[in-house]
């Protein structure tokens, strides 16, 4: 084959492969960026930021191809949520994703309403958490996905399995603005139900065995809000429970996974992709303050097989037929 044979082959190969690459770039999209920040790390945020990136990469923003994502955990501490604010800032991505209230607090205290679109995620009270005036017209770029937990129907399944009882100690961090948001809603719906409520405050977590065992002989059943430090140490609270045969129900459904015993509420599947659908909207196109705070759409039932054992219960046929057992 002559040189200019060669040549041309050659030319016509790479004017091939230009173009494939044109139009593999054409098909995925203009690249995005977003940022990602979440306080702690347990089963239900991590959930939570998992399912958000599976609802973009189906909708169309792959990591690695036409979406870069930046991660960053705060590890439970406010001051280093308030610095990973201080950087995103800094690095300007599209849209930024804050999973639970105090990230998302400090999300918006750096940021501002106004700025960076901000989409919240696990977050139990986004109007008195100061994020949003309104769940539907909050104007701003700051909305997303609240995670309010159905408390009248934990309780009303409290007394479901335990019509006998009497008391339910209820342990929270009062440094948590989401447990502390859902206390007084506790409070009337377990009287509401004729029980009585002792609480139990850890304030870090080495209090937290201590603040189980206050509860001991004193209560029948456990009840832990949406609480991060108390959630992210669920196995060390499960734990204790099953020693001093308590059964322990949790607002936060990633916990039954981890010990508790059971939960009514809310999938952070759900959550995560809720969330990650609004996300999509916006980096779309869609204006922030046109999309209104949401919520998952259903609740569910989660039951723990190995606690339920251990404390020799038997669930209702009905019960059992609706639940996700672990």
């Amino acid at each position: 084959m002559s040189s200019a044979k060669i040549i041309k082959k050659t030319l016509g190969i790479l004017l091939l492969l230009f173009l494939g690459i044109i139009s593999s770039s054409l098909a995925i999209g203009p690249s995005k960026h977003i940022a990602i920040t979440q306080f702690v790390e347990h089963g239900a945020v991590d959930t939570v930021r998992k399912s958000l990136l599976d609802e973009l990469a189906q909708k169309g923003f792959q990591e690695g191809k036409n979406l870069t994502v930046d991660f960053e955990n705060a590890q439970g501490n406010a001051a280093t949520a308030s610095q990973i604010a201080r950087k995103f800032i800094g690095l300007k991505p599209d849209v930024i994703v804050a999973i639970t209230t105090p990230s998302a607090q400090a999300m918006v205290k750096a940021v501002g309403k106004d700025s960076i679109p901000i989409v919240f995620s696990a977050v139990t009270d986004p109007i008195s958490a100061g994020l949003v005036p309104s769940l539907k017209d909050h104007k701003g770029k700051v909305t997303g996905v609240m995670d309010a937990p159905p408390i009248k129907a934990q309780i009303d399944f409290i007394k479901t399995l335990f019509p006998k009882a009497k008391t339910i100690g209820v342990i929270y961090n009062p440094g948590d603005h989401g447990s502390v948001s859902s206390l007084e809603t506790i409070k009337a719906e377990a009287k509401a139900q004729n029980l009585t409520v002792i609480e139990s405050t850890p304030v870090k977590s080495s209090d937290i065995q201590t603040a189980v065992l206050q509860l001991v002989g004193k209560v029948d059943a456990l009840y832990i809000p949406l609480d991060n430090m108390l959630v992210s140490a669920m196995k060390t609270v499960s734990s204790l429970a099953l020693k001093h045969n308590l059964p322990l129900f949790s607002a936060d459904s990633g916990s039954v996974e981890a010990g508790a015993l059971a939960c009514i509420g809310y999938s952070y599947v759900q959550t995560g992709h809720k969330t990650g659908d609004m996300v999509v909207e916006i980096l779309n196109g869609k204006d922030p303050a046109e999309i209104a705070v949401a919520s998952p759409d259903t609740i569910d039932i989660f039951i723990n097989q190995h606690a339920l054992e251990k404390l020799n219960i038997t669930l209702p046929d009905a019960v059992i037929s609706k639940a996700h057992l672990y």
